[in-house]
C-alpha cells in the first residue's frame, strides 16, 4: 500500500455474533484493504472495528459493511450503556501514510454521500468534516439519540448532509467525518456504584473543566457488577493516558474506591505507551529511537 488510511467504525451490536462476522467479512479479503482488530462489548452492545486500506478500497469496504449493519441491526430493539443514534452509529476516517486529512476528508464526504443516496442513511459531517459548528462535535450530534433524533431533526440547523430528511426507521442517523488518532480507553472501578463512575466522568471531561482533550462517561459493566469510565481521548499528545490515568485514580480515591483495571478498545499509536512508560519508569532523556521496533 502506498497511501493508508485507517477508519474505525462504531456499529450499534455488540451480542449478537453473526451479525458482528458478517460485518468483518466485509473487510477480510479484500484487496488493498485490511482489517486490524475488532472488538464486541455486550454491555455497551457495541462493536468497533480498526481497519486500514488503500482510500479508494477502504470506502468501497465501509460502504459494504454499513449496507451489511442497515439490513441486520434494528435500533427499536437495541438496549446497551452506550449511546447511540445509528446502526452503523460513527465512521471515522484518519490519515495514517502518504495521506492527508484532506484526503481523509475527501473520502468521508463520499462514504456520506452513498450512505445517503445509496441506502436511505440520514448522515451528518462531523470533526474535520463539519459543515456547521454545532456538528463538530460527536457528543452534540448524538444528543437525543436514536429515540429523540427524529423530532431533533425539525429543529433549525439539523438537517442532515446527506439523505433523506428524518431517520431511518431503523436504522437511525450516522456520522462519518476526518479526524486525528483517537484512543478509546476505559477505566474499571472496584465498584458496583454507577453514580460513583459518573461523578469520576464528570470531573475527568472537557466539557465539565477536565482534561481538555478527554470525552468520558460513567457506565455499568452488568455481566460483571463493575463501574467503569469509558472514555475517548481525542488528542493522546496534549492529553497523555497516564494523566488520564492518575485524574481517575485520584478521583475514584475521594469515594475509598479503587482502580482495578483499564482497557484499550480498538489499537493505540506506540508513542502513547511511550509516553506512560517514559512517565512510570522516570527514565531520563528516553527517545523514540531507543524502542527497537522504530528502528527496525
Amino acid at each position: 500500500m502506498s497511501k493508508i488510511l485507517e477508519t474505525v467504525p462504531n456499529f450499534s451490536e455488540g451480542r449478537n455474533r453473526e451479525t458482528i462476522e458478517a460485518i468483518a467479512d466485509c473487510f477480510r479479503g479484500q484487496d488493498g484493504v485490511k482489517l486490524l482488530d475488532y472488538s464486541a462489548d455486550k454491555d455497551h452492545n457495541r462493536s468497533v472495528f480498526t481497519v486500514i486500506g488503500e482510500p479508494q478500497a477502504l470506502r468501497d469496504a465501509v460502504i459494504q459493511a454499513a449496507g451489511v449493519a442497515l439490513e441486520r441491526i434494528d435500533l427499536r430493539l437495541h438496549k446497551g450503556q452506550h449511546p447511540r443514534m445509528g446502526a452503523v452509529d460513527v465512521i471515522p476516517f484518519i490519515p495514517i501514510r502518504d495521506c492527508s486529512l484532506e484526503e481523509a476528508d475527501q473520502i468521508a464526504r463520499e462514504v456520506g454521500q452513498a450512505l445517503g443516496q445509496q441506502l436511505g442513511q440520514p448522515v451528518f459531517l462531523y470533526e474535520r468534516s463539519a459543515t456547521r459548528p454545532n456538528r463538530e462535535n460527536l457528543s452534540d450530534i448524538r444528543r437525543g439519540e436514536f429515540e429523540g433524533m427524529a423530532e431533533k431533526m425539525k429543529g433549525e440547523g439539523w438537517a442532515p448532509d446527506f439523505g433523506p430528511p428524518t431517520i431511518h426507521e431503523s436504522g437511525g442517523v450516522t456520522a462519518v467525518g476526518a479526524r486525528m488518532p483517537l484512543v478509546a480507553y476505559n477505566i474499571n472501578l472496584g465498584t458496583d456504584k454507577l453514580e460513583i463512575a459518573q461523578a469520576i466522568a464528570r470531573k475527568v471531561r472537557h466539557s465539565n473543566g477536565g482534561l481538555r482533550y478527554v470525552k468520558a462517561m460513567g457506565v455499568m459493566l452488568e455481566d460483571r457488577h463493575q463501574a467503569q469510565v469509558s472514555m475517548n481521548i481525542t488528542d493522546y499528545t496534549q492529553s497523555s493516558i497516564y494523566r488520564v490515568f492518575e485524574l481517575v485514580k485520584m478521583e475514584a480515591a475521594r469515594y475509598g474506591v479503587a482502580v482495578v483495571g483499564s482497557e484499550l478498545i480498538g489499537l493505540i499509536p506506540l508513542r502513547a505507551l511511550v509516553d506512560s512508560a517514559e512517565y512510570y519508569l522516570q527514565m531520563e532523556g528516553f527517545s523514540m529511537d531507543q524502542v527497537l521496533e522504530t528502528r527496525l
